[in-house]
């Protein structure tokens, strides 16, 4: 039986910059993870949610077999500020309630929760503590060109509409760097002392 409601730690950096290692990392000492980004594309494929986005974007954001399609909605959003507000108006109260529910269910300390857009959304106010996970612009360029299959100019638009790094350390409670995947050195019990320890 649940004796406390656990600490909430949020995770977040540029895209491209390793925070999917870093989670990894949380995993294997037995962290519970919430990865938004993941738990957002499964609930826009809940019937009430999947009629207001076609209602937004039309059939072509399902295929036929009502899965969602990726790749159109993502050109769509990024090319149209509108459009991306639309679709965060629609999924993000859904990911909010998720989120409520599913710390309701674990028995830990802390919880992760990940999200490359914490302070692009103002939601540092619901966080115990912020992690963010850096690295230089030109390996997260490679990474996500590599990784997503796409251009340096739709990798670049993509960080264009993030917050710089800069800004985001001043709000955080750690900053970890990922150059050259530095992130095989971080020792993670001692974040996790820091964590429970408030420190």
């Amino acid at each position: 039986m649940k004796t406390q409601t656990p600490k909430i730690v949020g995770i977040t950096g540029g895209i491209g910059s390793g925070k999917t290692s870093i989670l990894r990392k949380f995993e294997s000492i037995g962290i519970p993870v919430y990865i938004a980004d993941e738990r957002a594309k499964q609930l826009m494929c809940s019937d009430g949610i999947r009629q207001r986005i076609n209602s937004i974007f039309g059939n072509d954001a399902y295929t036929s077999q009502g899965v969602l399609n990726r790749k159109y909605l993502a050109d769509r959003v990024f090319a149209n500020n509108s459009l991306l507000k639309q679709l965060n108006a629609v999924v993000h109260p859904a990911v909010r309630v998720d989120f409520k529910n599913w710390v309701k269910e674990q028995n830990s300390e802390y919880v992760i929760y990940e999200s490359a857009l914490i302070f692009e959304h103002h939601q540092e106010a619901n966080f115990d503590f912020i992690i963010l996970v850096t690295a230089p612009l030109e390996q997260r360029i490679e990474r996500v060109m590599k990784r997503n299959k796409i251009s340096r100019d739709e990798v670049l638009n993509r960080i264009n509409k993030q917050l710089p790094d800069e800004e985001k350390a001043i709000k955080s409670s750690i900053v970890i760097n990922n150059e050259d995947n530095m992130l095989n050195n971080i020792d993670i019990y001692e974040i996790n002392d820091k964590i429970i320890n408030n420190t």
